[in-house]
């Protein structure tokens, strides 16, 4: 199934040991090529979480902060989450389609980890 979104707001949704839905977070989507090169570039700070899409890779080069990345399957399914500093280039992710990027630490405490699923609620 094909995701199609516009740049503009929304929310994260988080499921995870079994239970329904357990987080709703503050979304930023960026889908043009224009808001994705931007990302998070220039920020102090994050509010929320950023999903990038199409994408599969990722670099910190330029940033402020050092960063949680989450990639994503196409069924929105968590591949992987790294923590990185400014200045790193990401491995391009094969099975990854889609990419969320927050606040270092943000991510565990958020339950966003390998395996767990998640979903976009666009507003």
């Amino acid at each position: 199934m094909a995701r199609r979104w516009q740049d503009g707001w929304g929310q994260l949704i988080v499921y995870g040991d079994g239970q329904p839905g357990r987080e709703a977070i503050a979304l930023e989507i960026a889908t043009s090529y224009r808001a994705r090169t931007k990302g998070l570039l220039g920020r102090d700070s994050v509010d929320g979480v950023l999903l990038l899409s199409p994408a599969n890779s990722i670099h910190t080069f330029r940033m402020r902060i050092p960063i949680d990345v989450a990639y994503l399957d196409r069924r929105l399914n968590v591949i992987a989450v790294r923590t990185m500093k400014p200045g790193r280039l990401g491995l391009p992710r094969v099975r990854a389609r889609h990419v969320l990027e927050a606040e270092a630490g943000a991510m565990a405490g958020w339950g966003i980890t390998a395996g767990v699923r998640v979903d976009v609620v666009a507003l």
